[in-house]
């Protein structure tokens, strides 16, 4: 099993800003980072500017990843980005806590 410290090192890394305008970019360049099978890790702890566009970006990286065969783990999301995902209804899908 690997540990959060080993995921958080393999991490994709979610950039500081994602905005409606930069979703399509953003969605495409994670992506390409997807693998094909097993645990696909993003760390969000530099993401602090945010629309609701990046609760978009992330469900669709979440079905890219099972498609592929992969699940999706989100690291170090902030409590806004939680409050954001809360209110759309999309928390548990996102966000389930693994130990």
């Amino acid at each position: 099993m690997q540990t959060q410290a080993q995921a958080k090192s393999e991490a994709l890394r979610a950039p500081a800003r994602v905005m409606f305008e930069l979703a399509p970019e953003v969605l495409e360049e994670l992506a390409r980072g997807l693998p094909a099978a097993g645990v696909a890790a993003i760390d969000l702890q530099h993401c602090v500017e945010f629309d609701s566009s990046l609760i978009g970006v992330l469900l669709d990286l979440s079905r890219r990843a099972q498609a592929s065969g992969a699940s999706l783990r989100l690291l170090n999301p902030s409590a806004n980005l939680r409050k954001l995902a809360k209110l759309y209804g999309v928390e548990e899908l996102l966000f389930v806590d693994r130990d």
